[in-house]
């Protein structure tokens, strides 16, 4: 079972945090998307299709569209976007994921309820509503959605490029959960990473979200920009609060300019040092929390009524690309370019190029670019990670029933790896179940790295040890290992 005890104020103990912000997986999966294989292909895709279908009692289907065309760019933007002006890239985008959508579902029992669908991106309300209402006919042809009241349809917004109108488009089309994007209010802010955005644009939207029926509102901010200060902060936080938003996602900006050109437009002089973004984090922490939000994991905070607070409490909470979600028993199927599935014991992505993508479906090929089909180890230490990230704890017998272990025996060496976890309080180990402490539990990243096979040790944090960055990180460009504070 999980817990979600009101969020307490942070102790900023500087040198802690300090030590323990490494370079790591974000843990959207496991294993992580470096350890994908070019030589996973449509012929295992298909054949893990197969045998999802063949389970005792095969799950139902989540299903994630990747929209990735923007008007214009954000400069800390680190997502896999197009920038366009040209509407009608959107709807021949649109007529190749018909095509997609024609020959993927096929590969999945008809039986099998889609229970959510999100559309990410980029900027998925890019797309024109009539290119938006010919995707939502396609999907609700070829897959078999539930009943409309238990349908979670989620869609990423840019308030700057949406109406009240649009939203109500939306509403009709069964969409009844919006991510919106706001990062900072700050105008100095807002002109460094270019993105101008009213606050009357952003409470508008909201405002029209809840006008159209829609049940749940999401807002990202970012902490750690260029220029960003704690007085300027606070008032985006209190902005925002004032909103009533569902959730919030409050990252910590990634700087990567070898990886992201658009970044290479931020000035590196002008972004917060490691003390400033430790005070914006509990800054952050401290408004949510008096606000009466919970913290739900990583940079996720939601209400205590909103359905992530619940299926914590119940254990029923799931990480995976799309971030936190109450949809644990779903297979995952990914549409569109650079999209992620997860289904049975497998993972893939689609091709991140755009042009390999259309040649790929122009081809009446699938267009997948690697997977993985995970081994045994993979699938016990995924399941301790998805806890520890989940529940911030790990029930050893728990494990060892649903894998034929012994907990103890099969993990010395991730359990040896957490000996400085334990000694600096962030972890704590009663009656055969590692807990994270309240101290620890806005570094569970830290702590699932320790059970991570495919890092060395020497990319772990150790008591007194300078951060240091994991291999992987450097080796596939792909990686985006951010860090932890």
């Amino acid at each position: 079972m999980g817990s979600i005890e009101p969020i307490k104020p942070l102790r900023c103990e500087a040198d802690l945090l300090l030590r323990c912000d490494v370079a790591g997986p974000r843990y959207t999966s496991y294993p992580t998307a470096p350890q994908f294989r070019g030589d996973f292909g449509e012929t295992r895709y298909c054949e893990h299709a197969r045998r999802s279908n063949a389970a005792f009692s095969p799950r139902p289907l989540s299903l994630y569209v990747h929209i990735p065309f923007c008007e214009s760019p954000c400069f800390y933007c680190g997502c896999n976007r197009l920038i366009t002006r040209d509407v009608a890239a959107g709807s021949r985008y649109v007529e190749r994921l018909l095509h997609e959508i024609s020959m993927v579902a096929p590969l999945f029992d008809h039986r099998r309820e889609v229970r959510q669908l999100h559309l990410g991106g980029g900027t998925p309300n890019f797309l024109r509503p009539a290119d938006l209402t010919r995707l939502i006919e396609a999907l609700a042809r070829h897959f078999r959605f539930g009943t409309p009241g238990d349908l979670d349809f989620s869609i990423e917004l840019d308030p700057r490029f949406a109406t009240a109108a649009d939203v109500q488009s939306l509403g009709r089309l069964g969409f009844n959960r919006a991510s919106l994007g706001v990062q900072d209010f700050d105008p100095r802010v807002q002109e460094a990473v270019n993105r101008l955005q009213s606050v009357e644009q952003t409470l508008g939207i909201i405002a029209a979200c809840r006008a159209s029926g829609f049940r749940s509102v999401n807002v990202d901010l970012i902490y750690g920009l260029p220029h960003q200060s704690v007085a300027g902060f606070a008032r985006t936080l209190d902005t925002i609060i004032a909103a009533c938003p569902d959730r919030l996602a409050v990252y910590g900006y990634a700087h990567m300019p070898r990886l992201f050109k658009a970044q290479r437009h931020i000035d590196e002089r002008a972004l917060p040092g490691p003390a400033a973004r430790i005070e914006l984090l509990g800054l952050t922490i401290d408004r949510l929390g008096a606000a009466g939000y919970r913290y739900i994991g990583m940079d996720h905070f939601a209400r205590p009524q909103d359905d992530l607070a619940r299926a914590q409490a119940a254990g029923g909470l799931h990480r995976n690309f799309m971030g936190y979600t109450t949809h644990a028993d779903c297979d995952l199927v990914g549409l569109g370019m650079s999209a992620i599935s997860h289904f049975g014991d497998s993972f893939s992505q689609n091709h991140r190029d755009l042009s390999a993508w259309e040649s790929a479906l122009d081809a009446g090929r699938l267009p997948i670019w690697r997977g993985l089909s995970l081994s045994a180890d993979d699938r016990v230490r995924a399941d301790v990670i998805q806890s520890l990230m989940c529940n911030g704890a790990v029930d050893f017998a728990d494990i060892e029933s649903r894998h034929a272990i012994r907990f103890e025996s099969y993990f010395t060496e991730a359990l040896r790896r957490c000996g400085p976890l334990f000694a600096d309080g962030l972890v704590t180990l009663e009656a055969r179940r590692l807990r994270a402490t309240e101290r620890g539990r806005f570094l569970l990243r830290i702590v699932a790295m320790c059970f991570d096979a495919y890092l060395v040790p020497e990319g772990l944090p150790a008591a007194g040890d300078e951060a240091v960055l994991p291999p992987e990180a450097a080796a596939a460009p792909e990686a985006r290992f951010s860090k932890v504070v």
